[in-house]
């Protein structure tokens, strides 16, 4: 495919300018649905945090802050690789744009193993609040530590699904790259992938006070 041919915008629109406009905002309309979804838990965690505080706190000094600590560190240095990928790829520098998107796409993938990791420690010490399992807490109220692994588990697992999406739509970004289909006045693909990813970071740097640093 020519240069040019990649520089046209789609039949339905008249300018990339355009374009460009009607993908920025159907991104930030999905985006929006996002942070409705996750606000809702939050929301919910929030009014349980308060109602067992004393219990939340001894539950949650049960998961490994170092791990979190460091999934949170890789995060947020992926933030920067692919904000410095939308940006070399603007500049038309494409060696430093695959680059950087196989960084960002290599730390997804390593917070991903680690974050499964952690569910793998949290199934042995019998933290996991399923029907049927077995769950070991030494305070009083099992019932609201119960609470606080469902509320873990199930904001940490929607945070992976988003991640591992993430990924994906990364490595798709780099195989477009080497194709030639991430163009300087073309870079929409990119830059709505580079928001999305920015937006699942986010969300994580909410979830990691919430859970690893509610301990005493």
């Amino acid at each position: 495919m020519s240069e040019s041919t990649r520089d046209t915008p789609a039949h339905q629109f008249e300018s990339l300018d355009q374009q460009h406009h009607a993908a920025t905002l159907g991104m930030w309309i999905f985006l929006s649905s996002e942070i409705m979804l996750f606000g809702g838990m939050f929301v919910g965690y929030t009014v349980y945090r308060i109602l067992y505080g004393e219990t939340f706190q001894k539950v949650g000094a049960e998961l490994n802050l170092l791990l979190g600590s460091v999934n949170t560190v890789i995060l947020i240095t992926s933030s920067f690789t692919i904000a410095v990928a939308v940006h070399a790829a603007k500049d038309a520098r494409q060696k430093l744009t695959r680059l950087m998107l196989a960084a960002t796409a290599s730390l997804g993938s390593v917070f991903l193993l680690i974050k499964g990791y952690e569910w793998y420690e949290e199934l042995h010490k019998n933290l996991v609040p399923f029907e049927g399992m077995p769950f070991a807490f030494s305070g009083a109220d099992v019932g609201a530590a119960k609470i606080f692994m469902s509320f873990y588990f199930a904001m940490t697992g929607f945070h992976f699904l988003h991640l591992l999406i993430g990924v994906g739509l990364v490595s798709w970004m780099l195989l477009l790259s080497f194709r030639g289909k991430i163009s300087k006045k073309k870079p929409n693909n990119l830059e709505m992938t580079g928001l999305y990813w920015h937006l699942v970071d986010v969300i994580w740097v909410f979830i990691y006070p919430l859970f690893y640093l509610v301990g005493p």
